[in-house]
């Protein structure tokens, strides 16, 4: 057994005097109890032969979330369940209270490591374990707790790895299907394959107007009609209707989503099998099926909706734009909760709505999401979301229209306003004395010696008068990486930061280079 085991993860703050593990897992030291990533099933942990592991008591089946390590007589305050714990039983007095308390915690199975405190598991655990329906393992002599901790992060990131590929391929799938002549039926048809279940477009009545996959029983059928009148209530509700509800019925998995377009329409599935990713490949489904299933259509929303296949096709903005209207301008709108956290699709799709659009980007990270708003004067605060909107711009100019938008949440994020816009030249400044492209060359020399994220740093830094929490704020990094960052242009430019002559030049050259 190796001296003091340890996980692959480092843990995030000082542990308890007598908690000496560390928790490894994809989400280590997350407030919440599930990471993102499938579970491991407990028996792929087992067969890796190398590591010599062997189930003497409790159930074959579990799923592993974490794994964590700990000599407490009872660390059930430390766990936030579907951990594999592992122990060497230090302080292992009562058996019997031990694992029921980690069955009481959620843990998914207990490792014991004998050697060198106990030369083999105690036969009292493994009674208390088969009693309780806990996993027991046997850890070998020869097998630190880090290799197997290292060896379910492997796991981990090969089943993360899978379930993204998988949600790759329904995507690609889904939008072939939504380019084909009978749409809505391709979609759903295909969604039904994706999710190996029934897939179905109801009406806010419950009315079945599309379907596809295996048809589910009548009682299963019943149920779904009462979810969709969850998502989409026939009275008037005294709180807003939820956007999405689950519950399940025996063996089977239900789920309801309300399209957006305000026509009433739902998305219901009912599949064998929740995996991680299925909510994902159902937010795919939904986005496509509220463009695709509003009645009566105008050309431009059909343009539009066509347009954004293409895309989801491949094709490059220049591709796109006769379909969304090459003279037109757009507005980009990064987005944040104003609490913060994840942001699922259907609750991204409705500040899409919101702001009067369906282009909605909800893939950038947990807590990101991108609108594309036609027009220039659509965006306006929004209640619980923090926003920051570009310059209106042309479909071919929107890489730099996103990155003013970028700039602009930060800004708003650390000055703690619901709406930031990209500052636009007037025209009137001193700026617009000197010749464009003698000021832009002036620029890029100015600024060569920096990389782009010490460029955007500074910008932010300026922006927001020099001060070190806001810009740790805007960014997203620490306020000693921002100071680092700060130094080091300072080096880089052989420049004195603290002058004002230096800063407005400065703060010239990154509007214009």
């Amino acid at each position: 057994m190796s001296d003091t085991p340890t996980g692959p993860v480092p843990p995030t703050g000082p542990a308890s005097p007598a908690e000496s593990g560390h928790t490894a897992g994809p989400a280590s030291g997350a407030t919440g109890s599930t990471p993102p990533t499938p579970p491991i099933p407990l028996a792929e942990l087992l067969a890796r032969e190398e590591l010599g592991l062997h189930r003497i008591a409790g159930p074959a089946h579990a799923d592993l979330l974490w794994v964590h390590t700990s000599e407490m007589a009872d660390p059930y305050p430390y766990l936030l369940g579907g951990e594999l714990l592992l122990s060497a039983g230090v302080l292992l007095k009562d058996p019997d209270t031990y694992v029921a308390r980690l069955v009481e915690a959620g843990a998914a199975a207990l490792g014991f490591g004998v050697t060198p405190v106990h030369d083999a598991v105690p036969q009292a655990l493994i009674e208390a374990c088969d009693r309780h329906g806990l996993p027991l393992v046997e850890v070998p002599p020869a097998t630190p707790f880090t290799t197997i901790a290292r060896a379910v992060w492997r796991l981990m990131a090969e089943a993360r790895h899978r379930e993204l590929r998988r949600v790759t391929r329904a995507q690609q799938a889904l939008a072939t299907a939504a380019a084909r002549p009978d749409p809505v039926p391709a979609v759903l048809h295909q969604l039904a394959v994706q999710l190996s279940g029934r897939a179905m477009l109801l009406s806010s009545r419950g009315e079945e107007l599309h379907a596809a996959g295996r048809r589910p029983a009548p009682t299963v059928r019943a149920a779904l009609a009462r979810l969709t009148r969850v998502v989409s209530p026939t009275a008037p509700p005294s709180s807003p209707a939820p956007t999405s509800a689950t519950d399940t019925l025996g063996d089977t998995h239900l789920f309801a989503y309300a399209l957006g377009g305000g026509h009433g329409l739902v998305l219901a599935l009912a599949t064998e099998r929740r995996e991680a990713g299925d909510h994902t490949v159902a937010g795919i489904a939904v986005v496509l099926l509220s463009l695709l299933a509003a009645p009566h259509q105008g050309a431009d929303a059909a343009g539009r909706s066509a347009a954004l296949v293409r895309m989801l096709l491949g094709a490059g903005p220049a591709d796109v734009a006769p379909l969304l209207g090459a003279a037109e301008l757009w507005t980009v709108v990064h987005a944040r909760r104003s609490g913060g956290g994840p942001v699922d699709p259907l609750t991204a799709g409705a500040l899409g709505a919101a702001l009067g659009s369906a282009l909605v980007d909800a893939g950038r990270g947990a807590d990101a999401v991108r609108v594309l708003v036609p027009g220039s004067d659509r965006i306006t605060p929004q209640p619980s979301w923090t926003l920051g909107a570009s310059a209106p711009a042309p479909v071919t100019a929107l890489d730099l229209a996103d990155g003013q938008a970028a700039r602009a949440l930060g800004r708003a994020v650390a000055t703690r306003t619901p709406l930031a816009h990209h500052h636009t030249d007037t025209g009137r400044g001193l700026a617009a004395l000197i010749a464009p492209d003698q000021a832009e060359a002036h620029a890029r020399a100015l600024l060569a010696p920096l990389t782009e994220p010490l460029a955007e740093t500074l910008r932010c830094w300026l922006s927001l008068h020099g001060s070190w929490d806001r810009t740790s704020t805007a960014r997203q990094i620490h306020r000693n990486t921002v100071r680092q960052r700060i130094a080091r242009c300072a080096t880089l430019l052989d420049a004195d930061l603290d002058d004002m002559d230096v800063r407005t030049e400065l703060w010239i050259a990154l509007r214009l280079g």
